[in-house]
């Protein structure tokens, strides 16, 4: 039987922005509201299996009810540049899932909704409406049922009439009535003042409607009759607005609305996009674009030779031709890694090898050649083979050309772009993706020999064909000092680190877990004692009944059916009543328990008692680093229970001491430098604290009248205008209001002028060539900076602004990795580079050393890169990293 599903789609991506946590791709677009919305999308279709399908908008902010009331949703705020950048997202999104989508200008969606519902429900269609508004249930009838939002964008709850009979005793019609009397603030629609759910309801149980309601005002007495009858035109212009129109005319047939599952050729690629990854895995789709085989170039029949001991002599005597070679590898973790064979390639033929035989007393030519740093080597990911060969006891060495990183820098916002892709993109013979001959997740299975080496060998023929066409790229878009002189080298540099890995003490980690489930165990306790009851501290439900039914606390945000209890209202309620800090401190614990403690034990490498981590040069479209298996990057040092998870990490050697060196306010120095304004270069010329200098400036005081929230409100600001903050986003921040906060984002471009004519300039020039650089070259292109769309537009002016400064911050730091792993060889230091984080650099070092290592560090940071402002690094040891910071 038909079943048409219709999708309040303003409403719900509005419910999943604030009801996500923030969530951002590599592109820097923030995509909480997108995901929110596709879950919801994704469990509805599997749910209730549509026929049709519908997603409704709003066309604009002006509709027909502007024309009887200008105030209509007067009172409402703009909508936050993060949640309006993702509409263009979504759309675009369920364009490529096969879902329709509508909208029509002068209406709003509730309206396009009312009239498709209606049209179905006289046709005997099964109809079931999606919305977080109450409003939709005026539309429940026979035929058709509102799933009414309650909490998030997952806890929905069905009406039809039986179910608002059995809730308000009304009938749909009469919700109406009962938004004519109520009014609703978020629509600025009046009401009558003082006129609550309660005493609506029991006056449309009364007399039936606003009209019977304001005919009857004679039954009623005191300062209900005389609200009622002063307020009678309102309640029914209240009335009027809240109807739903049901006669747009509507251009589109029942046949538009079909839903015939989601398009799995054009789905996959748009998840992967947007780095959906779970959702990509819940569907099994792949992540490749369909290759047209009628248009793409056919596979080639190769001249492939599968190595056995015989012919080894032959590829001994090949390898120096061979241009590109392929490691086939098995697994996410590299340290972890399975190696299954490689390839190399001549230009003429193409050598499969077998990991068996690779190992064998036969290959000593090939693994001498593996080894040797004089023999050049291109391939896909080599910074992956090096540590998979070097866990199996073979050494690399002699990485020239990464196609991987090449293709990065030539288009970063591409993230993690796999060869088959890669192939496609510049046109050479057909590729399989690894899925069509492994198969995926648990089915994954390497495939008899000859497959496996016609696609490895494949592979390296591929990344054979692909380097001279990345090095004309390169050289179009002067990156090839970027590429062969910073980002090939640094890729050497991280495997040598990632190797050698950083020393965890097991025992203390362990004894910090207990710390911390003791600490818990007594939070726990405690909350339970003041609360006079046992519950279930990780039920929102539950915890909402607590705080604000039995302890009577403020409600400070409320969802549909309850009360919310995520961080930021509890943060708000903090000072109101002891139990709230108990319980802000019992999550976390409990986070850094479960993600840090239990996650770093099981990340610890049995043979080495270190945890070796894997930073990943091509993920973060700012050319900064990633860091995973584990990510020692988000250790939260914000706390103290965060950073005590620092005293874990210490020296392999006895006597050796951990040292940190950090850049200090890198990104604002390197604004100082781009912008060249004034006063923020005289704030670094003579070393002054930069928020101080900021707050003195903005509020015109002097350095001694400087308070600690206005240096707090100043350094909120700094930051936040290097990575494009709204008044939406600082107001959050600083818990103040958006028009505070706009007011304080004016009075700093008022004093900054510097900073805001760059960010003038920066847009125009990024709307003139479509993209921007680093102080190094690195490139990012904005292929929406002209876009007639104003949110996809404005993402890309933001990101005109914000990359040249992180991304030369990035660059920065990589460069100067570079230069201090030359220092240490140059100096035969026995002092060893072992994580990169963020702005800091962290080392181990032997006693004799440590003076020299005080000095050398931060002088070779600071001499990193020739800035209009110093650059300045500040370094400290300890006996652990904890100790060093």
């Amino acid at each position: 039987m038909d079943k048409l599903i219709l999708i309040d789609g303003n409403n719900v991506i509005y419910r999943a922005f604030f009801a996500m946590p923030p969530l951002t791709n590599t592109a820097g677009q923030q995509t909480n509201a997108v995901y929110g919305f596709t879950t919801m999308l994704l469990r509805l279709i599997e749910e209730h299996k549509p026929s049709h399908l519908i997603v409704a908008f709003d066309a604009g902010k002006i509709t027909f009810r502007h024309e009887g009331y200008q105030e209509y949703k007067g009172g409402r705020q703009k909508t936050p540049p993060e949640l309006s950048e993702q509409f263009p997202l979504l759309k675009d999104l369920l364009r490529d899932l096969g879902v329709s989508q509508f909208e029509i200008e002068n209406y709003e969606a509730d309206d396009i909704i009312g009239s498709i519902s209606r049209q179905a429900d006289e046709a005997g269609r099964q109809v079931m409406i999606v919305s977080g508004d109450k409003d939709m249930l005026q539309l429940a009838s026979e035929h058709t049922t509102i799933a009414l939002i309650r909490k998030g964008v997952t806890d929905i709850e069905l009406y039809g009439p039986e179910q608002i009979r059995e809730k308000y005793d009304l009938t749909p019609q009469q919700i109406i009535d009962l938004k004519g009397l109520m009014g609703d603030a978020s629509d600025n629609i009046p009401g009558v003042p003082g006129v609550g759910e309660k005493t609506a309801l029991k006056l449309l149980h009364q007399f039936g409607s606003v009209e019977g309601v304001l005919a009857g005002t004679g039954e009623l007495k005191g300062k209900m009759k005389e609200k009622l009858e002063a307020h009678a035109e309102d309640a029914i212009m209240s009335k009027k607005l809240a109807t739903i129109f049901r006669e747009v005319p509507l251009t589109h047939s029942w046949e538009d609305m079909a839903f015939h599952g989601l398009k799995s050729d054009s789905a996959g690629p748009a998840l992967a996009k947007l780095e959906f990854k779970s959702l990509l895995e819940r569907l099994s789709l792949s992540g490749s674009a369909p290759v047209n085989e009628e248009t793409a170039p056919k596979a080639v029949d190769l001249d492939i030779v599968i190595a056995g001991e015989a012919e080894l002599e032959a590829l001994a005597a090949a390898l120096k031709d061979v241009k590109a070679l392929h490691i086939e590898t098995n697994g996410e973790n590299p340290h972890r890694a399975e190696v299954i064979g490689l390839s190399v390639s001549t230009p003429e033929r193409h050598y499969f090898v077998p990991f068996e035989l690779l190992k064998s007393e036969a290959a000593a030519a090939l693994r001498d050649w593996l080894a040797d740093e004089q023999a050049p080597k291109n391939g896909y990911d080599l910074h992956r083979a090096d540590l998979a060969l070097h866990w199996q006891g073979i050494l690399f060495a002699g990485a020239a050309h990464d196609v991987q990183l090449a293709a990065y820098l030539l288009d970063p916002t591409e993230a993690n772009q796999n060869l088959s892709d890669l192939v496609a993109k510049y046109g050479l013979p057909r590729l399989a993706p690894d899925e069509e001959v492994f198969g995926k997740g648990a089915k994954y299975k390497v495939p008899e020999l000859d497959i496996l080496s016609a696609h490895v060998a494949a592979k390296s023929a591929a990344v054979l064909g692909l380097v001279p066409k990345q090095e004309k790229d390169l050289a179009d878009t002067a990156m090839p000092k970027l590429f062969h002189d910073l980002e090939m080298p640094l890729s050497r540099i991280l495997a040598d680190m990632e190797k050698q890995g950083i020393s965890v003490n097991t025992d203390g980690l362990k004894e910090l877990g207990r710390e911390f489930e003791g600490t818990i165990s007594g939070l726990v306790e405690q909350i339970y004692e003041i609360a006079g009851t046992e519950f279930n501290l990780n039920s929102t439900k539950q915890l909402g009944e607590i705080l604000f039914d039995k302890l009577g606390l403020p409600v400070i945000k409320k969802t549909k059916t309850g009360y919310s209890t995520d961080a930021e209202v509890l943060e708000k309620l903090e000072p109101y009543h002891e139990i709230v800090r108990n319980i802000l401190q019992y999550r976390t614990l409990a986070k850094l328990q479960s993600t840090y403690v239990e996650g770093l034990l099981k990340e610890i490498a049995p043979s080495t008692g270190k945890v070796h981590t894997f930073y990943r040069q091509t993920i973060a479209a700012t050319g900064r680093l990633s860091s995973q298996f584990p990510n020692l990057q988000n250790i939260p040092i914000r706390l103290e229970e965060g950073r005590k998870i620092r005293k874990v990490f210490v020296p392999s050697e006895p006597g050796w001491s951990i040292l940190a060196a950090d850049y200090s306010q890198i990104e604002l120095r390197v604004l100082a430098h781009i912008s060249d304004d004034a006063r923020l270069k005289e704030a670094f010329l003579h070393d002054m604290d930069i928020h101080t200098k900021t707050a003195m400036d903005v509020f015109g005081v002097p350095a001694d009248a400087v308070d600690a929230n206005m240096r707090r409100s100043a350094k909120a600001v700094n930051f936040g205008i290097v990575y494009g903050i709204s008044d939406y986003g600082l107001s959050q921040n600083l818990n103040i209001t958006r028009k505070e906060a706009a007011r304080f984002i004016e009075q700093y471009f008022e004093v900054f002028q510097g900073v805001r004519r760059y960010m003038d300039e920066i847009v125009r020039e990024a709307r003139k060539s479509g993209y921007v650089t680093t102080l190094l070259e690195r490139r990012r292109y904005l292929p929406e900076i002209n876009a007639s769309n104003f949110n996809l537009r404005s993402f890309a002016e933001r990101t005109a602004m914000n990359t040249p400064i992180q991304g030369t911050a990035a660059d920065i730091i990589k460069l100067a990795m570079i230069h201090m792993d030359q220092a240490l060889f140059k100096q035969r230091l026995k002092s060893r580079m072992l994580l990169q984080v963020h702005d800091e650099l962290v080392f181990e070092v032997p006693e004799e050393e440590l003076e020299t290592m005080k000095k050398l560090v931060p002088e070779v940071m600071e001499g990193a890169l020739q800035l209009s402002v110093p650059l300045k690094a500040e370094v400290s040891y300890g006996a652990d990293w904890y100790e060093a910071k």
